[in-house]
């Protein structure tokens, strides 16, 4: 039997149908694919064959050699989220995709947040520093959330609600399931605003609720959903 068609089926993930023109698809940062890739790849050997059965089974395998480096179709990185979490447990599922957030927070950090303005921020205590970053990050969120709608709320807690996410559209859980962006935004917050810095999500579209939202809190500490164990 051909596992690949077996994933795909069990993710519900048809690849049959026409993607729109190129003028009129909404995208996403790429770092949503080729972290899921790198996080694979920390795995090894097995970690590669898994990679090539879900990129293979979201239909963009020729990214598993050459990685998109520019926005790209929010649904194609749909598939490999649902990819994934169709060909491992959810537990591991929820682990891969929180690594492949934090090292997306660990690109950004390096990559796009610029040195002064990360120095300026950790010298700010937490609740000032999150004030700053906020408004940057809504200025990014087309980013991360393709043609969903994102909110913020700042907090303490800081609330971030994401509506028509396309990372989870059309699953069905009965748990949250968007560890890649909790995953970001708590490592975000852990380097930029307080190492105590945590984030939940409570409101999953899978779980059948109006918008993903995830609370962002920096005043106590406890082991959020998706916190690598060591």
């Amino acid at each position: 039997m051909d596992m690949t068609n077996v994933v795909a089926t069990t993710a519900g993930i048809d690849r049959s149908a026409p993607l729109a023109a190129a003028d009129t698809i909404a995208r996403i940062g790429p770092n949503a694919a080729t972290q899921v890739l790198a996080a694979f790849r920390i795995g090894g050997e097995q970690g590669e064959a898994l990679a090539k059965q879900v990129f293979t089974t979201a239909g963009v395998a020729e990214w598993l050699h050459h990685p998109p480096a520019a926005m790209v179709d929010e649904r194609l990185v749909g598939r490999i989220h649902r990819a994934v979490r169709a060909a491992l447990s959810p537990e591991a599922a929820a682990r891969l995709l929180a690594e492949a957030g934090r090292l997306t927070a660990n690109y950004l950090l390096a990559w796009r947040i610029p040195r002064p303005a990360r120095i300026a921020l950790t010298c700010l205590p937490p609740r000032p520093a999150a004030a700053c970053l906020l408004p940057a990050i809504r200025r990014h969120a087309w980013t991360f959330a393709g043609s969903g709608q994102f909110t913020s709320h700042a907090g303490p807690p800081a609330v971030f609600t994401l509506t028509g996410n396309p990372l989870c559209a059309g699953e069905r859980s009965g748990v949250p399931l968007c560890a890649w962006h909790a995953a970001v935004f708590e490592r975000l917050f852990q380097q930029l605003v307080s190492s105590r810095a945590h984030v939940s999500e409570t409101e999953c579209e899978a779980r059948g609720d109006g918008a993903c939202r995830f609370i962002v809190d920096w005043r106590g500490r406890r082991t959020p959903p998706y916190r690598r164990r060591r």
